[in-house]
């Protein structure tokens, strides 16, 4: 393995917990952001300063091999799922308080079991199938199609599921054959191209400092969050660090209430505490069969 020497157990733990608190408070901004400016800035001015962040914090000879992948094909797509689930998360938020939008986000390990079935022929068993099926029906008690929460766009979230499905399981997949500066640089690379190409179209000068201080403070959270992120994937299993992701939610629980005043109701913590359940068994259960790793919810 390519990255730094293994700290053990506790950092990776640490690390998890910072980037589940760095999430949250990207997904906060981005609800923020969301009536201020286009989408494809908000994924510009994020993903430029993590390219800009990243060679200003590496060695001067680490510089010169930033973009020396064993699998540059995987770190292309990888930025790609994540540049889709930052436009996702975009929309999505504009719809959905913070506290439900994360605990849709965290079906991210069952989705994966069901990507196992139909990209690697992996069998699954029954009581998989229960956990992917008791995930699904908690997402649907946080959405309701039939409360007053609903609209079409609240059905975003589970296509972030997949993109986010398919981006850590590619994280996981090249923290074992390449450094993480490399991952990093990889993504802020494909994130900045992508919405360069757009960017003529939709660019929007703010017109508040308030505004560009939310872009810089979005570009901080999101580039430090991913880094914590890689390191802890690095360093601990999977079916270690996924309990410690689902206190994301509890996390943007408490982000939703200081910053938007909004506490989830009755129905919706029990959708919440059903997918956590759910996706915490499902990671427990991958550890102790002989399936390929499962991955932890972005």
């Amino acid at each position: 393995m390519r990255n730094l020497v293994p700290l053990g157990k506790p950092a990776a733990i640490g690390c998890t917990l910072a980037a589940v608190a760095f999430f949250v408070s990207l997904d906060t901004t981005t609800k923020l952001l969301a009536a201020a400016v286009p989408v494809v800035m908000v994924v510009w001015f994020r993903y430029l300063f993590q390219v800009l962040l990243t060679l200003a914090t590496v060695a001067p000879a680490q510089r010169r091999t930033l973009h020396r992948s064993r699998r540059p094909g995987l770190q292309v797509l990888r930025g790609l799922m994540l540049v889709l689930a930052t436009v996702l998360a975009f929309y999505s938020l504009q719809v959905m308080p913070i506290a439900e939008f994360t605990a849709v986000v965290t079906l991210t390990p069952l989705f994966v079991t069901l990507l196992a079935v139909w990209r690697l022929g992996e069998r699954v068993t029954p009581l998989e199938w229960l956990l992917v099926l008791g995930g699904m029906v908690g997402a649907l008690v946080v959405i309701r199609p039939t409360h007053d929460l609903f609209h079409w766009a609240t059905l975003l979230p589970l296509l972030l599921v997949l993109c986010n499905a398919l981006f850590q399981t590619l994280t996981r997949r090249l923290a074992e054959v390449d450094a993480t500066v490399t991952t990093q640089f990889y993504t802020g690379c494909v994130g900045t191209l992508a919405a360069t190409l757009l960017l003529p179209w939709t660019w929007t000068t703010p017109q508040s400092l308030h505004v560009w201080g939310l872009l810089l403070l979005l570009c901080v959270v999101g580039s430090v969050g991913h880094l914590f992120l890689i390191m802890a994937y690095a360093r601990a299993p999977v079916a270690t660090l996924t309990p410690f992701l689902y206190f994301q939610i509890a996390f943007a629980g408490v982000s939703g209430w200081l910053v938007f005043g909004h506490v989830p109701d009755l129905p919706a913590f029990a959708g919440m505490a059903l997918i956590a359940l759910c996706g915490s068994l499902g990671t427990w259960l991958a550890a102790r069969t002989p399936h390929s790793p499962k991955v932890a919810p972005r």
